[in-house]
């Protein structure tokens, strides 16, 4: 592609970041999308965004597909593209096309945006794994007294506690969480800030692990949760000592951060709590998100239903 195509990849990377305020990790994948997408037009001597059309995005999609890139990861890569036309349509670098506006009088849909019309295969409907509430209480029950596992249990338990996002976690401060009040503050996706409350297990947890915190935090650190250094925890980090604990403590299955958020919304469900009231603690801007764990409540009520009804109940 020219240079200048290539130029239009870097301001949308800024508009991303200071304009949308999206995560990193969105405009990494986002950027990983589009240079994909940036050498497809290569090898179709596209040298310009605006030579795009609808078929030839189509083409795009198809041979990521058959290239192995499952469904979602398919839906992903057009989100990116139509998110980056958008952007060359307010920044007058493709033409809008004339016609009558789209469903629901979506302007997009003018043609402008060659990736609009453009549909992934469709992805077989995965429901979230979680932990039930004796394989969640085996894995913080951690009897260890170090620094390290005073942390860590601190932060398995506000996980859970509260259903936080990794990202929301390892972004918290000091003055985000108020211990007396039993609130935690943080940033979801969109920017959007939300207060969450936290229970009585993880206060207690908390208030261990500022006792630790103290003697090992760099001087002008604000992070709630800092490693060997002083500084701010990572991801990564956060990572590998949910795998270590989980294995140290004997639980068979795969255990990541958002093992924790998944089973937070389905033991709510499961206890009676109100999809809209999920909803709101979790952050999420459609319901529809949250509707997935209903699916495992009701997985959980069938479990029920199969053990105790005379009639469903099978023969020995």
């Amino acid at each position: 592609m020219s240079p200048g195509a290539s130029d239009w990849l870097e301001r949308f990377r800024r508009y991303l970041a200071n304009e949308r305020r999206a995560s990193p990790h969105t405009v990494s994948s986002y950027l990983r999308d589009l240079r994909a997408l940036g050498a497809f037009c290569e090898q179709e001597r596209i040298p310009e965004w605006s030579g795009l059309d609808a078929a030839r995005v189509r083409v795009f999609a198809a041979k990521a597909h058959a290239g192995g890139l499952a469904p979602r990861s398919v839906q992903r890569r057009l989100s990116a593209v139509r998110s980056f036309f958008d952007f060359l349509l307010r920044e007058a670098q493709v033409q809008r096309e004339r016609g009558a506006a789209g469903p629901g009088g979506d302007l997009r849909a003018l043609r402008g945006n060659p990736a609009i019309e453009v549909r992934a295969p469709k992805a077989a409907r995965r429901l979230p794994g979680t932990l039930d509430a004796d394989q969640m209480a085996r894995l913080l029950a951690l009897t260890d007294t170090t620094p390290i596992a005073v942390r860590d249990r601190a932060i398995m338990e506000l996980l859970y506690s509260s259903g936080l996002r990794l990202a929301e976690l390892t972004g918290l401060d000091l003055e985000h969480l108020d211990l007396r009040d039993r609130t935690v503050r943080v940033l979801g996706k969109g920017r959007k800030e939300r207060a969450v409350p936290v229970g009585r297990k993880a206060v207690q947890a908390l208030e261990r692990w500022l006792k630790q915190r103290a003697a090992g935090a760099a001087g002008a650190e604000r992070a709630l949760f800092v490693g060997r250094g002083g500084r701010r925890l990572g991801r990564r980090q956060i990572e590998k000592r949910i795998l270590y604990w989980a294995r140290r403590q004997g639980l068979p299955q795969h255990v990541y951060p958002h093992l924790f958020r998944h089973s937070f919304a389905s033991h709510l469900l499961e206890s009676g709590a109100e999809l809209r009231g999920v909803q709101e603690l979790l952050g999420h801007a459609d319901i529809a998100t949250t509707q997935i764990y209903t699916h495992l409540d009701f997985q959980h009520l069938a479990r029920i239903y199969d053990t105790a009804h005379p009639r469903a109940r099978r023969k020995s």
